[in-house]
């Protein structure tokens, strides 16, 4: 009796079930037209990376290491993206490179006419040079090496960096030769100057001894 009883429930069950899915084939909910608001409302913040001012010259995905001075030895720095920047407006180009998930900065410097860069002995892929970094708020003597996924990109970069630090030379001795024009044409329209106080004082002076001399004979004349 048990058997015959629990059987029709499960036929019940199951015929429920077919009929639903004839009505809903797709398995979607029913749209009932009803509007929930959200819970919270978040406002978009702008957000800053102090890359805006700057035009992207270089941007390649590379690894960082820095030189540990005191273990002596190289100590990885972060993988993602290295990138050089110029400035809009001054023209300076810095290297810039961040951490691909973090986004926190591994290295920010400029790119200046001192900048040597050289390839790692024995790896193709790679460079080292030394800069002055800010990328942990303060200036440091650092010593970089980068590693990139291919020679190519190796090359790429290389030469990129040489090409700005030999045209940031032109641009400084450009404006030493112009300080140095400059500082000369003063210079020169000081001596002008000059040499035009001193004449009238050269004229004036013979008009005054012969106004003295005159004095003199007049004075002679009255007495005699």
């Amino acid at each position: 009796m048990a058997s015959t009883t629990v059987e029709p429930k499960l036929e019940k069950k199951e015929e429920e079930v077919e009929a639903e899915v004839e009505e809903n084939p797709t398995g979607d909910d029913e749209d009932t037209g009803a509007q929930v608001a959200p819970i919270v409302r978040l406002q978009e913040v702008a957000v800053s990376t102090g890359e805006e001012n700057e035009h992207v010259l270089l941007d390649l995905k590379s690894k960082l290491y820095r030189f540990d001075k005191e273990g002596s030895q190289w100590k990885e720095r972060g993988v993602g993206t290295v990138k050089l920047l110029k400035h809009k407006e001054t023209g300076k180009v810095r290297l810039v490179m961040r951490q691909s998930k973090t986004l926190k900065i591994c290295a920010n410097h400029l790119v200046l006419p001192t900048m040597s860069i050289q390839e790692h002995a024995g790896n193709e892929k790679s460079c080292v040079w030394h800069a002055a970094d800010f990328a942990d708020g303060e200036l440091k003597d650092e010593t970089f090496c980068i590693r990139f996924a291919s020679v190519e990109n190796c090359k790429a970069f290389k030469e990129k960096v040489e090409e700005i630090a030999e045209s940031q030379q032109t641009k400084s001795g450009q404006s030493e030769e112009a300080g140095a024009a400059a500082t000369e044409l003063i210079e020169k329209l000081s001596v002008e100057s000059k040499d035009k106080n001193d004449k009238p004082e050269d004229k004036e002076a013979p008009a005054a001894t012969e106004e003295k001399e005159d004095k003199k004979e007049e004075k002679a004349e009255e007495k005699n």
